[in-house]
């Protein structure tokens, strides 16, 4: 474990508003936000976890950092069973995943990791979520709020398909794209002081 020092500047690799939101309820505000462009594309017969694990992997080690730096990437993963459900292309994606998930248990994978130096560490939190049958006008109106753009697995549990989610099993931070007290840990471990004022 590194020793935490506050001379360490934050970099976050997302452009993600809700990693930026999360990242705010630990008190960190990132020094920089520079995503990262790498193919996103699941390897053939590549399951879920591996998936989400290399992706965010591959944006760690795109991005070029100073010896102060301390680099912050996630990648989060719609799975049920062993079908990666990432970001739909369209309305009609989103609604031929979401009828998928309608009515079943599925695992939402968000992996972490951070880098300082040559050191990195990473995390995969695994979290069961469910939801309910959904009906015809469920379906469409909430396909209507376009909520659905961007989002693996064509929802996101903060928005108004939260009301669709009666139960989940581990971290609800998770689902929504940075379980913070994973996060907290592996920051932690590269020397940012986390939660200290």
């Amino acid at each position: 474990m590194t020793t935490a020092t506050a001379d360490l500047k934050l970099v976050l690799g997302s452009g993600s508003p809700r990693r930026l939101e999360l990242l705010a309820t630990l008190g960190l505000t990132p020094h920089d936000v520079r995503p990262p462009d790498i193919d996103e594309t699941p390897l053939k017969g590549e399951v879920p976890r591996a998936y989400c694990h290399r992706i965010t992997a591959s944006k760690l080690a795109a991005i070029q950092a100073a010896k102060d730096e301390v680099v912050l990437c996630a990648d989060t993963t719609v799975a049920l069973g062993r079908r990666i459900m990432g970001k739909p292309d369209d309305a009609g994606q989103a609604a031929e995943f979401l009828l998928k998930l309608s009515g079943r248990r599925h695992s939402v994978i968000t992996s972490v990791a951070v880098k300082v130096g040559d050191q990195t560490w990473q995390r995969d939190v695994v979290t069961a979520v469910k939801m309910k049958r959904l009906s015809d006008d469920e379906l469409n109106g909430y396909l209507a709020t376009d909520d659905w753009q961007g989002k693996a697995g064509g929802y996101a549990i903060q928005g108004p398909a939260g009301a669709f989610i009666p139960w989940i099993q581990g971290s609800y931070t998770g689902v929504m794209g940075l379980p913070v007290a994973e996060t907290a840990t592996l920051l932690r471990a590269a020397g940012l002081p986390v939660g200290q004022q």
